[in-house]
């Protein structure tokens, strides 16, 4: 059975669907997966998942803006003759366009959850329930399978920095969705204190896009930080996330490659519900401002007074706190 999975979609998402994939594969092991992902960049995600035979670029921004290079797109998957399409991207028309190329087939469509509280994870694996996998039992961890050269990039830089007998806490500063996003002067306080107080080694780590937030940081502290910001791919932060004893972030992909590849999170969420996106697995503490009375108002914008309430009232030491104990706890 040849299987295509559609979802253009963002990191966390992506990831979000690592157990649909390793779902498949167990019930029908012979089958080859191939997954439609939104930018080169997502390959990445992928790249070292032996649960997945191929992965399939669909960037309508960039590549396939124009309807010639669509077209193209789409006779590339008709010639693969998928027997079953699921769609997790039921909001986009040209995603639709796509899983057409496959038709005569089975598609299954993924619906968002409305009425109901239900994690992202489990509400993807319910897009696949009518293949006789069973959402509420299945294994929901999150993968991030790492290459070689990814592990031993990061290896290398913590040796170059001489880091290797300390503790290691990653700050990941920014979000897509402002909203999503702890106040830099939060950020840096909290970096002065993990470093002053406990000793720990404090690494900025985000997107290029998160390069203003890096320097208003940088510019806030006196103490010493290993600045990531920009400087590494998607596989490499993983990695170096993996090598850390603690991750603080937000709602964002960043969080949930913390996740993937096993460390423990410290998140913080205002709007966004934990209950629908929070970190998955063990070990992790979801911080939020509970007195905010629109908490969570799961919007992707604020228009309340005093703006962004909801994150500005997350304090320093409650996050202190949370990250100390988790220190203290993973020796």
């Amino acid at each position: 059975m040849r299987i295509l999975l559609i979802k253009p979609g963002a990191i966390g998402d992506l990831l979000q669907l690592s157990p649909v994939i390793r779902a498949l594969r167990a019930r029908i092991p012979q089958a080859r997966i191939s997954l439609l992902v939104g930018s080169a960049a997502s390959v990445d995600l992928f790249r070292h998942n032996p649960l997945v035979d191929e992965v399939l670029i669909f960037d309508k921004r960039g590549a396939h803006s124009s309807w010639r290079a669509f077209a193209r797109l789409w006779g590339e998957l008709r010639q693969r003759r998928f027997d079953l399409v699921v769609n997790f991207q039921r909001s986009n028309m040209k995603a639709w366009l796509l899983a057409a190329a496959a038709f005569p087939c089975r598609v299954l469509v993924y619906h968002r959850a409305k009425g109901r509280v239900v994690h992202a994870v489990e509400n993807h694996l319910e897009a696949v329930a009518p293949l006789g996998i069973d959402p509420r039992t299945a294994d929901r961890r999150l993968e991030l399978p790492l290459g070689p050269d990814d592990v031993r990039w990061a290896k290398e830089m913590i040796a170059r920095e001489k880091l290797g007998n300390r503790q290691l806490v990653a700050l990941n500063l920014g979000a897509s969705h402002p909203v999503n996003r702890w106040p830099v002067e939060h950020f840096a306080a909290l970096a002065g204190r993990l470093s002053q107080e406990l000793d720990a080694v404090v690494l900025l780590v985000g997107g290029g896009a998160d390069r203003e937030l890096a320097d208003a940081v940088l510019s806030r502290i006196s103490s010493p930080v290993v600045d990531l910001v920009g400087h590494t791919s998607l596989l490499q932060l993983g990695a170096m996330l993996r090598r850390c004893s603690v991750v603080v972030s937000g709602d964002t992909g960043p969080m949930h490659l913390a996740t993937a590849v096993g460390t423990p999170v410290v998140a913080l969420f205002g709007a966004a519900d934990p209950d629908r996106t929070g970190p998955v697995g063990e070990g992790h503490l979801v911080l939020q401002a509970r007195q905010v009375p629109c908490v969570p108002c799961r919007s992707r914008s604020c228009t309340r007074t005093p703006h962004l309430q909801c994150m500005e009232e997350i304090s320093v030491e409650q996050v202190f706190a949370a990250v100390a104990a988790k220190l203290s706890t993973h020796g």
